[in-house]
């Protein structure tokens, strides 16, 4: 039976060269997989990208793209084995059913990768769906700068200080947040 899976974490866990791994392990047995990737992130275009320099092409998704759709309609032409989708946490609610749809009735394993709170800890909407709905959750680790387990997403300015308010979304890599532990991201905000 194929399942839903939500791979989630900090920034700079590796979520998406964990995903081109995983696509990677796919196509090497001769699987085919279709990739995607959130139209907002203009950073991307039309790319997952990881940090460490590995990088394919994929399918944009945007809030009114109907994933259940248009990958029964590629799936219908030549059969789909993975369904890997980056930046998950911008998916609808909507568009998270569709992909459970796709698990359980089309059959395709869909492995979801991204952040799971936003830079005030709250839970992005297609995150919330996914951990609640998803067949297996796994928690990629990343390190804050005191060792621990960095589980916050911490948007700084220009000049490194903490951001406190704003919009949830705010497209982004080191230049703009830094992963910490709990403790650091609650002292970074209170300073």
């Amino acid at each position: 039976m194929a399942k839903l899976y939500f791979y989630y974490a900090s920034m700079n866990a590796g979520k998406s060269s964990h995903l081109l791994q995983a696509d990677f392990n796919y196509r090497e047995r001769g699987m085919r997989t279709m990739l995607w990737t959130a139209a907002l992130d203009s950073r991307s275009e039309g790319l997952v990208k990881s940090r460490i320099g590995l990088e394919s092409d994929a399918h944009r998704f945007h809030p009114d793209t109907d994933l259940w759709a248009d990958v029964s309609a590629v799936h219908a032409g030549t059969p789909l084995d993975c369904v890997l989708v980056d930046e998950a946490q911008f998916l609808t609610p909507e568009q998270v059913w569709q992909l459970a749809r796709l698990a359980d009735e089309a059959g395709i394993p869909v492995l979801c990768y991204g952040l799971r709170t936003d830079f005030q800890g709250e839970l992005f909407p297609g995150s919330a769906v996914l951990l609640g709905i998803a067949d297996a959750l796994v928690e990629l680790k990343a390190v804050c700068h005191c060792g621990r387990k960095a589980t916050m997403n911490l948007r700084v300015d220009e000049s490194g200080a903490a951001v406190k308010q704003g919009q949830q979304t705010e497209i982004g890599g080191n230049d703009r947040y830094v992963a910490l532990c709990r403790r650091h991201f609650a002292r970074a905000l209170s300073a």
